[in-house]
């Protein structure tokens, strides 16, 4: 469902780190409110959870705090094996007793400490592409971040 593209942050963990990424650490994905602003670029202040989290969407009805835990996560190259690409699973949540709230981003980050920074973020992703807030999925009815063919982003190999 999240239409945008995947905009990694500055301080982020290096994506050349993708095969910890897949085989030692969880990724989760979180969805937070038009509240947050994002901060990427060469001087952003976002660089763990813990910058975002005030802005994620209630506990309850199918969502819960701090988001879900990426499934089937995986590596692959890359068309022309230019690089490679971070892949998982789909992302569902289903409504359940009431309404999973409206959100803006879906956000990717890493639980546990990596290099000294607790809860890293990676990134995220625009909820849709004309940067207004998905509707309330309603009681019953699934929400799905659809991952897509070329994964959740990629790295392309040095030159």
């Amino acid at each position: 469902m999240a239409t945008g593209t995947f905009q990694q942050y500055a301080r982020s963990i290096d994506a050349a780190s993708l095969y910890d990424l897949v085989n030692t650490h969880t990724v989760n994905c979180a969805l937070v409110t038009s509240s947050y602003t994002p901060s990427v670029g060469a001087a952003a202040g976002h660089y763990r959870w813990a910058d975002v989290s005030a802005n994620e969407i209630a506990n309850g009805s199918g969502y819960t705090t701090g988001g879900a835990a990426l499934g089937t996560k995986s590596t692959a190259a890359t068309v022309a094996y230019t690089g490679k690409y971070f892949t998982a699973a789909d992302i569902v949540w289903t409504a359940s007793g009431g309404n999973i709230p409206a959100w803006r981003y879906a956000v990717f980050y890493i639980v546990g400490t990596v290099a000294g920074v607790t809860n890293p973020l990676l990134g995220y992703v625009n909820g849709d592409s004309t940067l207004i807030d998905v509707p309330a999925t309603t009681d019953g009815n699934a929400l799905t971040l659809d991952v897509g063919s070329t994964g959740i982003f990629a790295r392309v190999a040095s030159t």
